[in-house]
């Protein structure tokens, strides 16, 4: 008996101790992402309520993009290839430094949709989207489903969408938009829950040393923070009021 009860308290004691990891690892995930969004939306803000600045993106003669305008609308992609290919040569504090750097290139982007859609709207597409991908991050979290291959149908769902995109900037079709921006939140709605779950599993890797996990701990947040924009930006072409 006592062999038994010893046993029994040992795998209690690890239970006790994984729950304690994936509850620690994911509130750094969460804190980066946080910090990311806050970063984001402080630039985005910044840049769209300076003339000045907003010069440096828009030539306001042509109404197009600048040169500058761009390379700040292409950086992000170079950012998130970078930060992926370079995750096990870079530490975590180099890591944690671009993701600042993207976030802050995210913002400067992001100001342009100031001039496509009202602030109010902006900001009550911006609560929608954190009610939804709260809700679907508790599901991810909670539920004991396992979502593996419902994100393999998302992740094609996903390519699916981007060739739709590409083929529907020659097309121009309203109806096409229309469908494309559906299909997005119903994509990202789905990726969120599936990314979390994800990333609860990794939380739970016992073999992560304390640099590793807050490597990984910085990549899973650059995941959800993608997920949330993507679908804030699918939500605002649906629900967003333009100017």
């Amino acid at each position: 008996m006592n062999e038994v009860d010893n046993y029994s308290n040992e795998s209690l004691g690890r239970e006790v101790r994984s729950e304690t990891a994936v509850k620690s690892f994911m509130a750094n995930v969460f804190t980066y992402m946080a910090g990311a969004l806050a970063i984001t939306a402080v630039f985005a803000y910044w840049f769209a309520q300076s003339q000045d600045l907003m010069s440096y993106l828009i030539n306001f003669e042509t109404g197009g993009p600048t040169m500058l305008g761009w390379v700040v609308t292409f950086a992000p992609l170079i950012f998130v290839f970078g930060m992926s290919m370079s995750f096990n040569r870079l530490s975590s504090f180099a890591l944690l430094l671009l993701f600042i750097a993207f976030s802050a290139i995210m913002g400067i982007s992001f100001s342009f949709i100031f001039l496509a859609y009202t602030a109010s709207s902006i900001t009550s597409t911006f609560l929608i989207t954190a009610g939804t991908f709260g809700a679907m991050a508790l599901v991810g979290y909670t539920t004991s489903t396992d979502l593996t291959k419902f994100g393999g149908i998302l992740m094609m769902a996903l390519i699916g969408l981007i060739v739709a995109m590409v083929v529907n900037m020659f097309m121009g079709s309203g109806t096409l938009d229309y469908i494309i921006s559906c299909a997005g939140v119903l994509i990202f709605t789905g990726l969120t829950a599936y990314d979390v779950q994800k990333l609860k599993r990794i939380g739970s890797g016992q073999e992560y040393g304390a640099e590793a996990a807050n490597k990984l701990a910085i990549m899973g947040a650059l995941n959800l923070y993608l997920d949330f924009i993507n679908l804030f930006l699918f939500l605002l072409r649906l629900f967003g009021d333009r100017r």
